[in-house]
């Protein structure tokens, strides 16, 4: 026990794993303790470049009442701060960001969890004496130049920062609709120069443009489309073979001696409807 004490007099709480503990009050009167684990952060093959080697310093177990801007002001004491990135799991990139997809005053929910921060520190020095602190000498969050709300302060000003004034949601409608219109305009006289384009010369022929990368290919004309089905039609029946085969004589003549029979029955009843009327004259 007393080198255990030595220790933390001498500097940082060492633990198994690298990482050195360090000691978090609420207040400066609280008796309660929370503890950080913080160490060098040291990747091999690290995908953000934001996070600079030798001046970022790895911290875990961040109380989820703790913003960007409490970690950094917290961390400050050691050095200039550059940029602070809270994630919920050890290695995610950008995962507190909100989604670019969604406006301004749809932003999702934020899960109130216990995270993982990566602090960049202007300098390499700043990282040593974070990892030497002592545990005795507690970091303190909320103090009178940076209270922190907590309790029915908080959720009133939470709920006051959720709600969207008329004036300005009406202004961002506006801009969307403008933007939206000028679009829709662009759109209806491109496919209008498009049209002109396409147009049939007197001899019947379409002039065919060449349409950029990525565009998509606009669909031909009802018309173009049955006169491109009439020709296939000719092109078909000028390849077929008329009466190459036996049984196709035996249908042609067929074919022709019902038509023949169907013509005849059509004159006898309209010879038969002529007589009735009384206006038959064969000479």
């Amino acid at each position: 026990m007393a080198a255990s004490t030595e220790s933390h007099a001498r500097g940082g709480c060492v633990v198994p794993g690298g990482f050195t503990v360090l000691s978090l009050k609420f207040q400066s009167g609280s008796v309660a303790r929370h503890q950080l684990c913080v160490k060098e952060h040291r990747v091999r093959a690290e995908k953000n470049v934001s996070r600079a080697r030798d001046r970022t310093l790895f911290v875990l177990n961040i109380p989820p009442y703790c913003s960007q801007n409490t970690v950094k002001e917290l961390f400050s004491q050691f050095g200039p701060v550059e940029s602070v990135e809270l994630s919920e799991k050890p290695g995610c990139v950008n995962s507190g960001s909100t989604n670019v997809s969604l406006a301004q005053f749809f932003t999702p929910v934020e899960k109130q969890c216990f995270q993982v921060g990566y602090i960049v520190f202007k300098n390499a020095s700043s990282v040593a004496a974070a990892t030497a602190h002592p545990y005795d000498s507690s970091l303190i969050i909320s103090t009178p130049q940076r209270p922190i709300r907590t309790g029915l302060h908080k959720w009133i000003h939470e709920y006051t920062q959720s709600l969207i004034k008329p004036e300005i949601l009406q202004k961002a409608v506006d801009d969307f609709m403008n933007q939206y219109d000028k679009r829709k305009e662009e759109e209806a006289e491109r496919l209008k120069k498009e049209a002109e384009q396409q147009q049939e010369d007197e001899e019947g022929w379409i002039k065919v443009t060449k349409g950029g990368r990525g565009v998509k290919a606009r669909p031909h004309s009802e018309g173009a489309n049955e006169r491109t089905l009439q020709k296939e039609n000719k092109k078909k029946k000028r390849k077929e073979l008329l009466n190459f085969y036996a049984w196709q004589h035996r249908n042609t003549q067929r074919e022709h001696i019902a038509e023949l029979r169907m013509k005849f029955e059509e004159d006898k009843q309209r010879i038969a409807l002529l007589r009735a009327q009384r206006k038959f004259r064969p000479y």
